[in-house]
């Protein structure tokens, strides 16, 4: 339905198990939360209207009522989840390093020089020390919202 740039991943939670049949073992497949599906996507009014009208799909977790937009899930929680399946959460790639110099992108600190202290690649952030009124300021700021210099 070209909607790849809006839904990225579709997921149904499984993991091994193993059961006895006609006295041999076997492993399986099982589903860890029947019923559901997990979709990795932008919400737009859009890719919420071919989620929602998918054949099969009959409620979602976290809505109120009919028509209403779910909860998405936390990053905890996904990362658990796949974890569970042997699977990981994709780590973003990173060019930056501790001690190099990096220019704010965004209001209100929108030009100003920070040097990198800390990358946080759990959160996809890195803390800049950047220098305020003669005073080294630490900011939190996400890797999109800083550029190399």
């Amino acid at each position: 339905m070209a909607m790849e740039d809006k839904i990225f991943r579709v997921l149904v939670p499984m993991e091994e198990e193993t059961v006895n049949k006609d006295g041999k073992k076997k492993t399986v497949m099982r589903k860890v939360y029947p019923g559901y599906v997990l979709v990795e996507m932008v919400q737009t009014d859009d890719s919420w209207y071919v989620v929602r009208n998918t054949p099969g799909v009959t409620g979602f977790v976290g809505s109120t009522g009919a028509g209403s937009k779910p909860t998405p899930l936390l990053p905890d929680e996904v990362e658990q989840i796949l974890k569970h399946m042997g699977m990981e959460m994709p780590k973003p790639k990173v060019d930056f390093e501790i001690g190099s110099s990096v220019r704010v992108l965004v209001k209100p600190f929108i030009d100003f020089v920070g040097i990198i202290e800390e990358i946080l690649l759990d959160k996809g952030k890195l803390r800049v020390l950047v220098n305020m009124f003669g005073r080294e300021t630490p900011l939190e700021l996400e890797f999109d919202q800083v550029e190399k210099i």
